[in-house]
């Protein structure tokens, strides 16, 4: 498959410009499906990203970005959305041929929301209250609020969802008026080399977003770079505790989108054919790699058989195979060693005494590529690693439980808590989604709406993404205290 745009990248994107890198080091980018390179692109080092954190720090402290108004960046944004929807295709092509996500899925949850989230951000920036006044309660005071930018935002973002995750950053960091460097995930560089061009299309102020692509340990030096004042992470719990850890030493500011294993619940008078048509996408989505996956199917005892054997005949039927093709609806996982990774999976759950109703290997048809057929498992129970450990591919377990307060309690034993939804009449699938903990729960269908505020309970992470919430975790509060003393006055009260 052709990349258009990103045939002579051999430079990074700071300061506005196209500069040389530091280094010889260069990052090949691996079709996952053909398995051969398909493209390569510097690999920053610390100088590199040094340099990109100089050009944020000057732009937010000094630069034209640091003038901006609200409705100033709210045009930038509105630019955004409209350089990113002329080039959707080019971007939908780029992300299939370098992480393998099924192309279908490209245009819709790969370019698709990643619209709905900059549209939503523009939105927000010309309406959001960065200042309000407060009548105070001491004497004849008065206080200023002020919602002030953070500052230099390192982002970090994974390989499954590039574009969605990055712009669910950096939309919120432009709307809030602070300046961004990006780092993109070495597996999947290539589509953050066309964001950058939009990103210059729509006249962003230079270095208000830098690109620096890199492995991990170039990453920590982001994250522990003194002129960084905030981190926005999103990647494997693992990594997001020990990036909690760096901040936490320089007290500073992260906001974590970590892992998950989501619980979709069916209650007894769900319509089995409906949902289940409904749910194996959801459990299945971007070939499994996604973070709101589906992947625990919890069942009343006396319908998880038929729960399971639906899912299976469904699964059969999935076209597995080239992520190029419209119709293909499991593509390869990312990379050889995500795919041991799930073989691992798929042969504990065997091992724990769970039951294969379908997949549990490799496509026979598939020669080359990453690939893992799309499988479900019966007979599980919540305790087994495949129902507790996110897998992150097309593998779903599906669980019994005796009455909607086990339901609940399965569920909730976990220690994530990303995603869920709840199937069955909308008034007590309601009431049931209410009980589960975790950020984020959906009644009878599934959708990651700009507007709410998405991120995770227990070790899914810290803060929020999306909505005025998001937007608020990239600004600092401030108070302005003014007091209205008589002529030669002076008011202070001290603690």
């Amino acid at each position: 498959m052709a990349i258009p745009g990103i045939e002579d990248k051999g430079k990074l994107f700071i300061g506005g410009e196209w500069v040389d890198p530091d280094g010889s080091d260069r990052i090949e980018v691996i079709s996952p499906h053909t398995e051969q390179v398909i493209a390569s692109v510097p690999h920053a080092n610390t100088t590199d990203v040094d340099r990109a954190v100089a050009a944020a720090r000057d732009a937010f402290d000094n630069g034209a970005w640091s003038r901006t108004t609200q409705e100033e960046r709210a045009d930038i944004l509105d630019a955004l959305s409209g350089t990113l929807a002329a080039r959707a295709d080019d971007f939908a092509q780029c992300i299939t041929a370098e992480n393998g996500s099924p192309l279908i899925f490209s245009h819709l949850g790969q370019v698709g929301a990643t619209f709905m989230v900059v549209d939503y951000f523009a939105k927000l920036a010309r309406t959001f209250e960065f200042e309000a006044e407060r009548s105070g309660a001491i004497m004849a005071s008065s206080v200023v609020v002020q919602h002030a930018p953070v500052g230099v935002v390192g982002a970090i973002v994974p390989w499954n969802v590039p574009l969605f995750v990055t712009m669910f950053k950096v939309a919120a960091a432009i709307a809030a008026g602070c300046s961004v460097v990006l780092k993109p995930a070495p597996e999947t560089p290539l589509d953050a080399y066309l964001l950058a061009d939009a990103l210059q299309e729509a006249g962003l102020p230079a270095g208000a977003v830098n690109i620096v692509a890199a492995g991990r340990e170039v990453g920590e030096h982001l994250v522990t770079h003194p002129d960084v004042d905030k981190i926005a992470f999103t990647g494997s719990t693992a990594a997001g505790k020990r990036i909690a850890s760096l901040c936490g030493e320089q007290l500073k500011r992260v906001t974590l989108e970590l892992g998950g294993k989501s619980a979709a619940i069916i209650l007894d008078d769900a319509d089995m054919a409906t949902t289940l048509d409904a749910l194996l996408p959801l459990g299945t989505m971007n070939s499994g790699q996604a973070c709101v996956a589906q992947t625990r199917i919890l069942a009343p005892r006396g319908m998880a058989d038929a729960v399971a054997a639906g899912l299976a005949e469904r699964a059969e039927a999935m076209k597995v195979g080239d992520p190029a093709d419209m119709e293909t609806e499991i593509g390869p996982m990312v990379a050889e060693r995500q795919r041991d990774r799930v073989e691992k999976y798929l042969r504990q759950g065997e091992e724990e005494g769970a039951k294969v109703l379908c997949g549990g290997g490799r496509p026979a048809h598939m020669e080359t590529g990453w690939y893992v057929e799309p499988t479900v498992f019966a007979d599980v129970d919540n305790s087994m690693r495949i129902a507790q450990e996110e897998i992150f591919g097309p593998v779903l377990s599906v669980i019994a439980y005796d009455d909607v307060d086990d339901a609940v309690r399965i569920a909730n034993d976990s220690h994530y808590g990303l995603s869920g939804s709840v199937w069955g009449d909308p008034e007590v699938a309601e009431s049931v989604a209410r009980r589960i903990r975790t950020g984020q729960v959906n009644v009878n269908g599934f959708m990651l709406e700009p507007c709410a505020p998405f991120g995770g309970f227990k070790e899914s992470g810290l803060g929020r993404e999306g909505g005025p919430e998001g937007l608020g975790a990239y600004l600092e509060d401030k108070a302005i205290n003014s007091f209205h003393a008589g002529e030669g006055e002076v008011v202070a009260m001290g603690a």
